[in-house]
């Protein structure tokens, strides 16, 4: 290993860089956008649901229910309707997507005391809105029942007797449940994965494309100081870009960082070192710039995308689909991301996703180093 070799290298890339606009855009530009697109674009938030109601009976009981669901941050009752047909129109266009139909008989039947009965449509097209929207319509619901509960017993001077039980739930590491704390760090795995490798697998094939692989053969530089020279640029501004994304993350979209930064900065170094060595393997292989940057797109944002528990939940996935999920470096420094930013995870905790993203990173490297010939052929 000649450290002069490698450092020529190192200089003659920089200077590719400089002059190719499109690589300085990417290293720039691309990590902003993907952060601010990704940090309000994607959100798990489920709020100010739209609601259509039917209140057959129109009496104080039913309006106390529906000012249940006006004071929910939940829900935003946008109209009153006279007829059941109006309601399945309304979700037909699109214009709510919850409907609540108050039976005629409703006072009656609270005063009598038999299960009372409160009919809700919702929209399934989107199965997520529909499950959390029913989870609120239900939990209105409760509310409205313990308080008419404890009405009625304050009426009979029961104030001693049992009450219903409740939960007084305490959130952990996001307190404010918002989507912002959970996306943004994932989004610095995603723009990690994206970036590094696209850059790197322009390297080689860029020599190829532009007829300097000729006089690259014909030095004495090694296919490992190759590499190191090659990749060295881009583990600075990898780097400069990962620390840039967090640091946004913490200063513009509020997101708590409560573990150490020398303990992100290790993990994102060997989470790079892996996204670095695989982009230039696909450079090398390739040997077109176009080519290597759809084979880089696809073999890295996709799988980081879907498959490393950014968006879903690796959890809940089919068994096989959980597998391949192991293959993939990009579900480990998620889950590292997401525990040092939200919990504070000390490094003692995250050693067993450190010590495997070390060997993708050994692997990745070697294979690396042995795809690179010497040879025009």
């Amino acid at each position: 290993m000649n450290w002069r070799r490698a450092w020529a290298i190192s200089t003659k890339e920089l200077l590719q860089i400089r002059r190719d606009s499109r690589s300085l855009a990417i290293v720039i530009a691309m990590p902003l956008i993907l952060l601010f697109a990704f940090g309000y674009g994607v959100s798990f938030d489920t709020k100010n649901i739209p609601v259509y109601v039917y209140d057959q009976e129109g009496s104080q009981a039913s309006q106390n229910l529906l000012k249940h669901f006006q004071a929910s941050e939940y829900f935003h009752v946008v109209r009153s309707v006279n007829s059941y047909k109006a309601l399945e129109d309304a979700i037909d266009r699109g214009e709510c997507s919850v409907a609540i139909i108050i039976p005629w008989n409703f006072s009656h039947q609270l005063n009598m005391n038999p299960p009372v009965h409160v009919q809700a449509l919702v929209d399934a097209t989107d199965s997520n809105t529909a499950n959390v929207g029913m989870t609120y319509v239900q939990a209105v619901i409760q509310s409205y029942s313990q308080h008419i509960t404890m009405d009625w017993m304050q009426q009979q001077g029961r104030l001693n007797a049992s009450v219903p039980l409740s939960v007084d739930a305490r959130t952990l590491f996001n307190e404010n449940l918002e989507s912002a704390a959970n996306i943004v760090p994932g989004v610095v795995a995603v723009i990690m994965a994206v970036v590094g490798t696209f850059l790197t697998s322009l390297t080689i094939a860029r020599e190829w494309e532009r007829g300097t692989m000729e006089q690259l053969v014909s030095t004495p530089v090694k296919p490992l100081e190759l590499m190191v020279g090659k990749l060295a640029p881009y583990v600075v501004i990898g780097m400069a870009d990962t620390l840039l994304c967090a640091a946004m993350g913490v200063w513009w979209f509020q997101v708590p960082f409560r573990g150490a930064w020398w303990v992100f900065t290790l993990s994102s170094f060997l989470f790079l070192a892996v996204v670095l060595s695989m982009g230039y393997t696909i450079s090398v292989v390739a040997k077109s710039q176009l080519a290597a940057s759809q084979v880089s797109l696809v073999a890295t944002f996709l799988p980081a995308f879907l498959l490393s528990g950014f968006i879903f939940p690796i959890d809940q996935m089919p068994a096989v689909i959980r597998a391949v999920t192991h293959l993939l470096p990009a579900r480990y420094f998620m889950t590292i991301a997401r525990d040092v930013f939200l919990k504070g995870t000390p490094l003692a905790l995250i050693r067993e996703e450190l010590l495997i993203l070390a060997g993708f990173a050994a692997i990745l490297g070697f294979i690396a180093t042995r795809a690179f010939r010497k040879t025009l052929g």
